[in-house]
């Protein structure tokens, strides 16, 4: 039996490895780049052999799809961003036996889920920002989740959730982290504008619905959360309609979760988007994650 040893929703924004880089913005992701070594200690030191990332920068268009190739490895550039993330190498393991596992359990619970072994799938960079900053030694395996659904239901990305977790207790010998890569609000600064909005969220609207989530983190209030996801990550402009946090929560009991956040990166702007890295604690499985499979 396998166990799920942490779970924490995370930023990936480009500017950290701009942040690494000589020039006028050096420096200007430090906490954020720290916040991701503070969570690469807490897993090193849980014993974590492997992280899963929900990945909002994967785009599908149909079924939900897990990147397990033995090994990644390559030189990267952003095409979305080719001037904040240009020629960044990267190498890690993968683990293919824990992909098709996950990928197994999701397509049991209803959700049908393909794991990719033997593919020449790249890594997206919501999996290889937060690598390079918590994994650049190699120390952990990594699968990847699409999760840039455009066409897909919250409730079956909590369902693949929870019954990934199942999976990693059930069938799986190791153990295991669970990220959510994405923003908050993921409103990008209107083009011409982006020095403007460098460190600033979108609006100050935007900012404050950011921190009333905040609160309802910090103080372990998923019901109202969950209740109101759908809308927030219609309204707020979610990162990847918010898929990877409706997986995330769905491995830790949905609406039913009582854990309170622990923040390592406070809230901040960035290039008008909304930004955060957080600890959600792992709690015991029980009747809150049968509840996501009625």
């Amino acid at each position: 039996m396998g166990t799920l040893a942490l779970a924490a929703k995370i930023t990936h924004v480009p500017s950290m490895y701009l942040s690494e880089l000589p020039g006028p913005h050096q420096g200007c992701r430090q906490a954020a780049i720290d916040g991701h070594k503070e969570i690469s200690r807490r897993c090193r030191e849980l014993g974590v052999d492997t992280i899963v990332v929900f990945d909002t920068h994967w785009l599908v268009n149909s079924g939900y799809h897990v990147n397990c190739a033995p090994a990644f490895e390559g030189v990267y550039t952003s095409n979305e961003l080719p001037h904040f993330i240009k020629n960044m190498p990267y190498a890690y393991p993968g683990n293919p036996v824990l992909g098709k596992l996950l990928a197994e359990a999701a397509t049991a619970a209803g959700v049908h889920t393909r794991a990719h072994d033997a593919t020449t799938l790249p890594l997206e960079y919501g999996t290889l920002v937060p690598m390079r900053y918590m994994n650049a030694d190699q120390h952990f395996k990594v699968v990847s989740v699409a999760a840039l659904c455009t066409v897909h239901d919250l409730a079956d990305s909590a369902r693949l959730g929870a019954a990934m977790r199942e999976a990693v207790e059930r069938d799986y010998d190791g153990r295991v982290a669970f990220f959510a890569s994405g923003s908050l609000s993921h409103r990008f600064a209107q083009n011409g504008t982006a020095e403007q909005y460098l460190h600033k969220a979108w609006s100050p609207f935007l900012e404050s619905m950011d921190q009333e989530v905040i609160s309802m983190w910090l103080d372990g209030d998923w019901k109202t959360f969950c209740d109101m996801l759908p809308e927030y990550a219609e309204k707020c402009h979610g990162e990847g309609f918010m898929h990877d946090t409706a997986m995330l929560l769905g491995a830790l009991g949905w609406d039913n979760y009582r854990g309170r956040a622990e923040i390592i990166t406070p809230y901040f702007g960035s290039s008008g988007t909304g930004q955060i890295n957080a600890v959600l604690p792992v709690e015991p499985q029980g009747e809150r994650h049968a509840a996501l499979h009625r």
